[in-house]
């Protein structure tokens, strides 16, 4: 997952829903790899949204605050808040090496859920620091612990790494991707029916292949199906 991507946002809401309808859903372990947007962007090179929306569409800004509010309203339809102006785009290294942190405790989801709401839905930009170190003792992790992953550039990392190798060899080049047991993708943020009928059938053993149709994904260049 990707804090950053409005989609893995959304699609996580609507994951959780559809795992909710699973009737094994006590026996599903869920667990979130990293996969970077933008990851050539330089850590602190941050630009607001909007703008960037319109530089990379070729847009006016109007247009791209109408392609976030279309966002915003699939987001206000599973119950999430989102802002659509104030909202920064940057590096986000730096939050994937602490979310894998967060799992090796137990906090991983916390972790996530509050950099998503911080991200989306208020005045908390998730590419400072001291934002960071907050939102992960928020998540129940130890401040000092959160200082020095942050301050060794080198902590985690190479975890960071290893999931974004496997994400490409899973053939995941967008996300949400989810995949369920190793043989079952479903790429996007399907409706949460979507989600319930590939557990089902991940459930019965079927062989790996995508389910449900077009869904909007981001790409590792930053762009986000809007």
């Amino acid at each position: 997952m990707v804090h950053a991507c409005p989609w893995c946002y959304i699609g996580k809401a609507r994951f959780e829903k559809g795992l909710a309808a699973f009737a094994h859903r006590e026996k599903v372990e869920v667990v979130h790899r990293s996969f970077e947007l933008d990851p050539g962007r330089a850590k602190g090179d941050t630009a607001p949204v909007v703008d960037m929306l319109a530089r990379k569409y070729g847009r006016s800004l109007e247009e791209a605050r109408a392609m976030e509010e279309r966002v915003a309203a699939n987001a206000r339809a599973e119950g999430l808040g989102y802002r659509t102006e104030g909202r920064d785009h940057g590096n986000t290294f730096d939050i994937h090496r602490l979310l894998h942190l967060a799992r090796e405790r137990g906090r991983q989801n916390e972790l996530l859920d509050l950099a998503y709401r911080a991200n989306f839905a208020e005045e908390r930009s998730v590419f400072d620091a001291e934002v960071l170190v907050r939102l992960a003792v928020e998540a129940g992790l130890e401040e000092a612990e959160v200082r020095a992953v942050l301050a060794d550039e080198d902590a985690y990392a190479e975890a960071v790494r290893s999931d974004e190798r496997e994400a490409a060899e899973l053939g995941a080049n967008g996300v949400p991707f989810f995949v369920l047991d190793r043989r079952y993708g479903v790429s996007g943020g399907q409706p949460a029916e979507v989600f319930t009928r590939a557990l089902e059938q991940a459930w019965e053993g079927r062989v790996l292949q995508p389910v449900g149709g077009e869904a909007e994904v981001c790409d590792t260049d930053g762009s986000c199906a809007v």
